[in-house]
């Protein structure tokens, strides 16, 4: 496993006080793959992940392709995906933490229930004909919130549902699941935004989490609150911080996550300006040449949820962003839609390396009782990610989409050198 020996004493601490009934369900749930959909709960946290990915894709390639209609800047559409990664960066530390002591249920229902209304509001205001683009922005910045609570809620409710053994794996599916989303959403988007307009595209959205908020109600088990031990909130959060600042494997995890989110990802915003813009592609074009990552990344994440064992886990996570970042570069450079859908299926290869070890390697490093708040902290070095598409957005206005693509992807692979020192630590042997 990835995580240091000291890390290790406090796993085998926690499982020896953990509760009996938990204990004669984990040879059940210590299989891998696919076997653990026998788990009643990570079954519903798992569609409940479908879900909410698949709105979340949906909505950004329809805010998208009506924000560069409405405004003509590449700028004004990266902005919008910065939005929706802001909160992280300005809250999760303090999400994370606020999860000890709130029951993780009621806490998924309540972020359930805040996506619903919004995007109930966008479906509203479009039927009336008054959506104005300050208004997508204001519901990117509010689902923003809600996104940001995903790792310390609803992920760490799934690894309590199977066992850390079976982390690896159910990280595995749960990121499938984000990436069959990367297929349907987009697609489903662009042939909603085409066919019934941006209205229909929200009420899809609405359809969708009262499909969510039904599973969540059916969730069986309760997490243990800790809002009497270990003082207040900001003593907790500075802990959690310490513990990050002393523990090396942990470094180098969130040192990898800042460079993928500052010079990899943003780049999903230029493309349904370089759809329309350099393969003159429509809404529905644009939304398949958007899901071609989806499925790159979906079959990457049934093969890992198979083949991958815990010596694989580093280099998958490493490997997954240095090709992540030279297939981005190819993709910007494909003259046609067909080899740039290509370049875009390869890309999801690679970032399912990226996305499953990232959420496994932090579950498996941090302590039991702190993982809520080091997934707190993994959630704000998620929430740089604004910083790359603000850069992004304004090289884009420069020196155009392409280009600018190519810049930052070149920009992500030399912080790669630059931190050597710092993530070398996750390919030695424990």
């Amino acid at each position: 496993m990835f995580f240091s020996a000291s890390g290790e004493a406090r796993q085998r601490s926690g499982a020896v006080a953990a509760a009996p009934a938990a204990a004669a369900s984990a040879e059940r749930r210590r299989g891998s793959g696919f076997g653990l959909f026998a788990v009643a709960d990570f079954r519903r946290l798992w569609l409940i992940g479908l879900i909410v990915f698949a709105v979340r894709w949906l909505e950004m390639i329809v805010i998208g392709v009506f924000v560069y209609r409405e405004t003509g800047s590449a700028f004004d559409v990266a902005m919008m995906t910065m939005l929706r990664m802001l909160p992280m960066a300005m809250f999760g530390a303090l999400i994370g933490t606020f999860a000890e002591r709130i029951e993780r249920r009621t806490a998924l229902i309540a972020v359930l229930l805040s996506m619903f209304a919004t995007s109930l509001s966008l479906a509203v205001l479009a039927y009336a004909g008054h959506l104005a683009v300050w208004h997508l922005a204001v519901a990117s910045f509010v689902n923003g919130i809600a996104w940001a609570a995903d790792n310390p809620v609803r992920r760490v409710m799934i690894g309590d549902s199977v066992g850390a053994d079976s982390m690896g794996a159910a990280m595995s599916i749960d990121v499938g699941a984000n990436n069959a989303s990367r297929m349907l959403g987009p697609t489903i988007g662009g042939l909603l935004l085409a066919g019934a307009g941006i209205s229909g595209a929200f009420t899809a959205s609405v359809a969708c989490y009262l499909v969510a908020l039904a599973a969540a109600f059916r969730l069986s088990r309760r997490s243990t609150v800790a809002a009497a031990a270990g003082g207040s909130v900001l003593a907790r959060l500075i802990e959690g911080l310490m513990l990050v600042r002393r523990d090396r494997r942990l470094i180098g995890i969130l040192t990898i996550t800042v460079i993928y989110n500052v010079f990899g990802w943003p780049f999903t915003s230029m493309i349904p300006v370089i759809g329309q813009d350099s393969l003159q592609l429509g809404p529905s074009g644009i939304g398949v040449l958007a899901s071609m990552d989806g499925i790159g990344a979906f079959c990457g994440a049934v093969a890992i949820a198979v083949l991958a064992r815990p010596r694989h886990y580093a280099r998958l996570y490493i490997g997954g962003v240095l090709s992540y970042q030279l297939l981005v570069i190819a993709f910007a450079l494909m003259p046609h839609a067909v080899p740039a859908g290509g370049a875009l299926l390869f890309t999801g290869l690679s970032s399912a390396g990226f996305s499953i070890m990232q959420a496994t390697l932090v579950y498996l490093s941090a302590p039991i009782e702190m993982r809520s708040r080091i997934y707190g902290v993994l959630s704000v070095c998620i929430g740089v990610g604004p910083v790359g598409f603000l850069h992004l957005g304004l090289l884009a206005e420069l020196i155009g989409a392409p280009a600018a693509t190519i810049v930052t992807a070149l920009e992500g692979l030399l912080a790669m050198a630059l931190t050597w020192r710092w993530w070398r630590v996750l390919l030695r042997p424990v």
